[in-house]
């Protein structure tokens, strides 16, 4: 069966993927994790070089890769670029860089007075068969990212991406093919909702997912019930707050490329804007400028800042949840959606006077959208960015660094940023995830490879050591045990009373633990 990819610029039909049926997925982990044995046992170093080639096949085919990523996505040029391509160059030579270092094997310190001869290593090993599900909304870096870290990890990967960036997963497989990495340890199964499902019951051993809140929920619920590893990014409803001290106009253009970036449809983008009243005015009119003069069009020109919504169910949400806003009082300073035909297109969205129970406050909208509340002070901009399930990301901006962070610290939020506004999706080096209803785990930095490994510990101890906590026990056992704990001791006259009390049963431990080491000696020879 074909599955049909059209664009959402103006519904042209861009190409056919085979789509893989249901029954067949099963069939095709348990093929792969054959190859992934054989990948598996690469020397770490190894499989950076793969990834490095693949950098440089993203860069061999740049042009070609931000043509497909405009059409298949609607995404600006400037944007397939910097917000695509680029982060997955980068991510990919940074994963071949820090890999070896963070996955190699660690040295563990023990207690000498504990374990006097024992030597521990902690090794990370591949999980297997790594699931990835991906959004149509982040089509290019997102996917290649996920499937770079399972790589690194030593895994093979299954890639399920959304109908809508078909032909964009098809063109990570072929980075990856002409990096030169074996066949079948990458494989692209398309068909939709039914193959995703499949996929996840397979048996694959950890699923990385990005997604809608209600799809998260319920990936996660299948991975738990099989106790398998799960990476879930659920989208969010961030939050920037502008506080004392702040430069309204500054913060305003932050805010402006953060919520209407994408089209308003990246996982992180703005969603709310709590400002003190001091700065309101100021901020309300810089945003409204500067939102007017982001031009709408066809995202193959170098200055289209805003491209058509990916679908237009996308459309009608934003439509609902502006006209609900609007019909509760609300007041709509520009943008809505557009009467233009075809494709599905909206001009950028600011809201202010919002009263708290519309449902812009408790759902993100699917497109450029950012509501605008005005806040007594800090303590109210902290209560309203902390209210909702979600929990991925917010900012604070503010001229007062120790401010910020202590701001930072009390948001319900598993990023904040002072100044800024989502550098994380696009720095390979910083753990991307949220807390709460926005997800489990992080999807970039060390953390994402220390989530495609399973860490397993090794000791060793000389063959012919014989340690003080083996039979037989006795008195002299339980009074150098209670020594070596004096011996812990934070104050002084535990530590005095150890070696006053405890001296002659540590000597003898000791001593029984050495004519156990030489009989076993005598017995090996």
């Amino acid at each position: 069966m074909r599955q049909e990819s059209r664009s959402p610029v103006d519904g042209a039909p861009l190409g056919s993927v085979t789509a893989t049926p249901p029954e067949a997925v099963a069939g095709a982990v348990a093929a792969t994790s054959e190859v992934q044995a054989l990948w598996a046992a690469l020397r770490l170093r190894d499989r950076a070089r793969y990834l490095r080639r693949a950098a440089q096949a993203v860069i061999d085919e740049l042009d070609e890769l931000a043509d497909l990523l405009v059409r298949e996505q609607g995404r600006p040029r400037a944007e397939a670029l910097t917000q695509e391509l680029l982060p997955s160059i980068d991510t990919l030579q940074w994963l071949a860089d820090a890999g070896p270092r963070v996955l190699g094997p660690e040295r563990v310190r023990l207690s000498r007075k504990v374990f006097p001869v024992k030597r521990a290593d902690v090794t990370f090993e591949p999980l297997g068969v790594v699931a990835v599900l991906t959004p149509g909304a982040e089509p290019w870096h997102t996917p290649l990212g996920d499937v770079a870290v399972a790589l690194m990890g030593g895994n093979a990967v299954m890639l399920a991406p959304s109908s809508q960036a078909a032909l964009a997963a098809e063109r990570i497989a072929r980075v990856f093919a002409r990096a030169g990495l074996p066949e079948g340890l990458l494989q692209v199964h398309h068909g939709g909702a039914q193959t995703a499902r499949a996929l996840l019951e397979a048996p694959v051993t950890q699923v990385v997912f990005t997604g809608s809140p209600q799809a998260g929920r319920a990936v996660g619920e299948i991975c738990a019930r099989a106790y398998k590893r799960s990476t879930l990014e659920s989208g969010g409803h961030d939050a920037l707050l502008v506080v004392r001290g702040a430069d309204p106009e500054r913060a305003a253009t932050g805010a402006a490329w953060a919520a209407f970036a994408n089209a308003g449809q990246s996982p992180g983008s703005v969603k709310r804007a709590f400002v003190v009243a001091e700065a309101t005015e100021r901020f309300i009119t810089a945003l409204v400028a500067a939102a007017g003069r982001l031009r709408v069009g066809d995202p193959a020109r170098a200055g289209t800042e805003v491209g058509p919504l990916l679908t237009p169910q996308r459309l009608q949400g934003v439509r609902e949840l502006v006209d609900d806003a609007v019909a509760a009082g609300a007041t709509l300073r520009c943008g809505g959606p557009l009467e233009r035909s075809p494709g599905s297109w909206c001009a950028p969205v600011v809201l202010t006077d919002v009263p708290p129970g519309a449902r812009v406050w408790r759902e993100a909208a699917p497109g450029p959208v950012l509501a605008v509340a005005t806040v007594a002070g800090e303590r109210e901009a902290i209560a309203r960015a902390n209210e909702g399930e979600a929990g991925l990301g917010a900012s604070v901006w503010t001229d007062d660094h120790p401010q910020g962070r202590r701001i930072a610290r009390e948001l319900r939020a598993g990023m904040v940023w002072l100044n800024d506004h989502l550098p994380s999706r696009t720095a390979p080096q910083l753990p991307w995830g949220g807390v709460a209803g926005s997800g489990l785990g992080r999807a970039r930095g060390a953390a994402a490879l220390r989530a495609a490994v399973e860490p397993k510990l090794i000791t060793w101890d000389p063959p012919r050591s014989h340690h003080f906590w083996w039979h037989p026990y006795d008195a002299t056992l339980v009074d150098a045990s209670r020594a070596l704990a004096w011996l812990r001791s934070a104050r002084d006259h535990d530590r005095e009373r150890a070696l006053r009390a405890g001296a002659l049963p540590l000597a003898r431990t000791a001593a029984r633990g050495l004519r156990a080491a030489a009989g076993a000696a005598r017995r090996a020879r």
